[in-house]
Order: structure tokens, then sequence, then C-alpha cells
């Protein structure tokens, strides 16, 4: 297949390009870095001259901004980037006969029903993020039921700049570590959330999916989990609610994932603590 994929300079994408260069044709994208095409998605003209262009069967919409608190402070420019550019995309490939992907976020729900959510579960989302994700979601399902909507949550990928980086930066600096309790929600490695995506654009099963890594686990915890697989098994991590750690966005408190529909085709993540401990051994960070 011909595949275009949004947001390829990205770790998800980068992870996609991986997974699907040998057995497809890629056609990348992203705002900046080394791809095929630079182009800025909330322009309708631009997005058009893509599509028309790279002539793909799928597109993969990987393209996002996701630093939930930049969302917080400009909720305009959050909803042109995660929802005004998937409306285009949506549109383009309905008008076409074109199936696309959405990559969405935990943070479409509200934190409140007392388990784990299901693909069924109706979002509410409580800040200007998973308002935009929501918002490109609908935009999406509204006008082209070629599609899979599919969400995850707490992604962690090999390049920098995640969690799981600055949990050991602050611990091999000698840093003392506050972390909090009550947000609760799926640990997912881009590299397994990637291969979980090559095999569902290969089932052409349409509709929405939660692809997360297996089981749920605190922000604290998952802190924990992070330093004894390195090492750091005496570095102590202060307990404290989300309410301690002031910040622009308030994220939802437990935003597990149940993965229903993509269990139900046999497509399932490993648990989060395997693919964790995957992750630091690909990063030398095993102790």
């Amino acid at each position: 297949m011909r595949v275009l994929i949004t947001g390829a300079a990205g770790r998800l994408g980068s992870q996609l390009r991986l997974q699907l260069a040998d057995a497809h044709d890629l056609i990348t994208t992203d705002v900046v870095g080394d791809v095929d095409v630079i182009a800025d998605l909330t322009d309708y003209d631009a997005c058009c001259g893509l599509v028309n262009d790279a002539a793909p069967d799928i597109v993969l919409h990987a393209a996002a901004w996701t630093d939930v608190d930049g969302c917080a402070r400009d909720p305009g420019r959050a909803l042109a980037a995660n929802g005004l550019a998937t409306a285009h995309l949506a549109a383009l490939t309905s008008g076409r006969g074109i199936p696309i992907l959405y990559i969405s976020s935990n943070e479409v729900f509200d934190g409140e029903l007392g388990r784990p959510y299901a693909e069924y579960d109706r979002p509410n989302p409580i800040n200007p993020y998973g308002y935009s994700k929501w918002y490109g979601e609908r935009a999406i399902v509204r006008v082209n039921p070629q599609h899979y909507i599919v969400r995850t949550s707490w992604l962690f990928a090999h390049g920098g700049g995640n969690f799981i980086q600055a949990i050991l930066a602050a611990a091999g600096a000698g840093k003392a570590l506050r972390v909090v309790t009550n947000e609760v929600a799926n640990p997912t490695y881009a590299t397994d959330l990637a291969a979980a995506i090559a095999r569902l654009i290969g089932s052409e099963r349409y509709g929405s999916y939660h692809l997360v890594n297996e089981g749920a686990v605190s922000r604290w915890g998952f802190a924990r989990r992070i330093l004894d697989c390195a090492g750091f098994t005496e570095t102590p991590i202060a307990r404290i609610s989300r309410h301690e750690w002031p910040r622009p966005s308030l994220p939802p408190e437990h935003t597990a994932l149940a993965n229903v529909a993509g269990a139900g085709i046999g497509i399932r993540l490993r648990p989060w603590h395997e693919a964790l401990r995957a992750f630091l051994d690909a990063e030398g960070a095993v102790g």
C-alpha cells in the first residue's frame, strides 16, 4: 500500500516508518524534520495538495500538538493543530475513498468512571488538549466511515523528552523526586504501538481501538518501577497528589484504557512493565 504518515518526524511517526517501510510505499510529512513533504496541515490548501500529490491508499494521522500544558495556555492553537487539521484530512480522505487512522488519547475521558475505559465509553474531556483530540475524533467519525480511531496513553519512545528519561535524569543528578499518586493510566511503548497499528491497518476492521500496553499504574508506581529497573533502588520518591503539582493543565485522574476491540481481533500489547524493561534494555539503562 501507499501509506501517508503525518507527524512522521515525531517519536510515534518514526516508529511507524520503521515498522512499515519494508512492506509499504511510504510518503512522510511533518512541519519539520527529515520527511518527504514539509506541510502545515492547519492550512487546507496545503493539506489538499499533500493528499492529491501523495495519492495514498491510507493515511496514518500521527501529527499532533501533544504539549498538554501548552494546549492549556493556547487552546486556540490546540484546536487548530489537533482538531482543524484532522477535520481537513477527514474531509479530503472521505471525498476520495481513502481510509484514515487517527492517533487519539486517553485524555478524551474525564477519569471519573471508576474502571478502565472501553472503546464504547463516552468521552468527556476536561482540558483543552483532551477536547482538541476529541474534536479530531468527531471530525473523522462524522464524514469518513473508513476510519480507525486509536487511543493510547503515556507514550514513551526512544529519542528523549519523555517521563522515563526525566525521572532517570533527576535521579542521576541526585535531585529530590516528587511524583503524583492519583494519576493512573497505561504506559505505552511507541515501538509496540507501531507494531499493533501495522497489524490493525491490515485488518480493515474499522472503528475505535484502545491500543496500550497491558495493565495500569499510577505516575508514582511507574516512576518507582523505572528507578528499580535502572538500579536506583535506594532512591526515594515522595508521594504527592496532582493538586500539589500545579500546572496549567489539570489532567484527568484515572484514565486507564481497556483494549477490548483490539483483543477481539487478536491484537494485544505486552504488559507495560515488560515493555519498560525492553525500552531500558535498548537504551542501555537497565541497572
